[in-house]
């Protein structure tokens, strides 16, 4: 997560949507970072809400604009799918070395998941708040350029954007069965993506 104060505006850093690249990219212009633990970096915006939000509400009487990217959700697994078959992880919990895309998803798409298709929600991640607090800027990561002319317009800056993090290449596809079963039961998912304008 980036904060960057004068400019009253959050980047929140949902996981495997390229934002650790803006991370490196605007480290240096931003007031506040967090990078670590993990569980600020990719602070969800109930977690924002609760915590982050009041502070520069009571300290600072701010309200600050939230920026979030959502990936589409097949591409999303696909990426977490991708980044958990990665050689270091064999033999661990959450590798899905032994797993097929399907059989990941379908995984994912139960009530109570295993380790290596425990990988959150976007939408959950993106909620709107009872009180109100919400993503006050949406993009869609395969609409890269969008999210860049903005920061570069907001924050008055020129953005220049390393590959990191990068999970590695590999052709995937969803049988149409699992694909159904997952646009079934990941409804919130997929109606959160096509309302992005």
């Amino acid at each position: 997560m980036l904060v960057f104060f004068k400019e009253r505006l959050v980047l929140l850093s949902v996981p495997k949507t390229g934002t650790t690249a803006y991370h490196t990219a605007l480290r240096d212009r931003a007031d506040i970072v967090y990078s670590d633990p993990p569980e600020l970096k990719h602070a969800p915006l109930y977690r924002y809400n609760r915590w982050i939000r009041p502070m520069f509400k009571k300290v600072c009487d701010a309200e600050m604009e939230v920026v979030a990217v959502m990936r589409e959700p097949v591409s999303w697994l696909g990426s977490w799918y991708r980044f958990r078959r990665r050689p270091f992880m064999n033999g661990k919990e959450n590798s899905t070395s032994n797993v097929s895309f399907d059989d990941f998803v379908l995984a994912y798409c139960q009530g109570q998941q295993p380790g290596f298709a425990n990988v959150g929600s976007q939408a959950k991640f993106l909620e709107t708040q009872p009180n109100g607090c919400a993503v006050s800027h949406l993009f869609r990561y395969e609409q890269q350029e969008r999210l860049i002319g903005f920061l570069e317009k907001r924050l008055s800056t020129t953005l220049v954007l390393p590959q990191q993090n990068v999970s590695p290449a590999m052709e995937l596809s969803l049988s149409p069965q699992v694909d159904a079963q997952l646009r079934k039961k990941c409804v919130s998912e997929f109606d959160l993506y096509a309302s992005i304008g």
